[in-house]
């Protein structure tokens, strides 16, 4: 099912944890949909290239078999890991800080991955959270 132009629920969904449900519920969904629709803003600020998801909505079964807290955004469905051929994460962070885009947290991962999220809640103000998370451990990105 297509949520945007470019994004379908199923990407958002997909897991390879397959033995367990990952079925997001209505307001998962509602969620998914609201971060669909700014990952088309993502994809504009940075000219229209691919965006790879590597992890969107994960149920608690999911989350807990990568090891994550049930705190994640990816849990309700607000947050998704993301890759960008022939961009580096460090790229994609500065391209979507600079484009001013509202977004709550975007992460640098392990300079793998792009983290980004939107607020829990439709009506929430971004926090605007920009972070490197690696080996050395978690602290601003600058």
């Amino acid at each position: 099912m297509n949520l945007t132009e470019h994004f379908t629920l199923e990407e958002l969904t997909a897991t390879s944890h397959r033995q367990f449900d990952n079925t997001p519920n209505e307001a998962e969904t509602a969620n998914l949909q609201r971060l669909a629709e700014f990952l088309e803003q993502v994809k504009e600020a940075l000219d229209g290239k691919p965006i790879m998801i590597n992890s969107g909505f994960r149920s608690k079964q999911v989350n807990d078999s990568v090891g994550s807290k049930d705190t994640s955004q990816h849990r309700i469905g607000c947050a998704a890991d993301l890759r960008v051929p022939g961009m580096t994460p460090d790229a994609v962070v500065k391209a979507v800080i600079a484009a001013g885009l509202p977004f709550d947290q975007i992460i640098r991962e392990f300079d793998a991955w792009t983290h980004i999220s939107v607020t829990n809640t439709p009506d929430g103000t971004p926090r605007k959270q920009a972070l490197i998370i690696d080996k050395a451990g978690t602290r601003a990105f600058v």
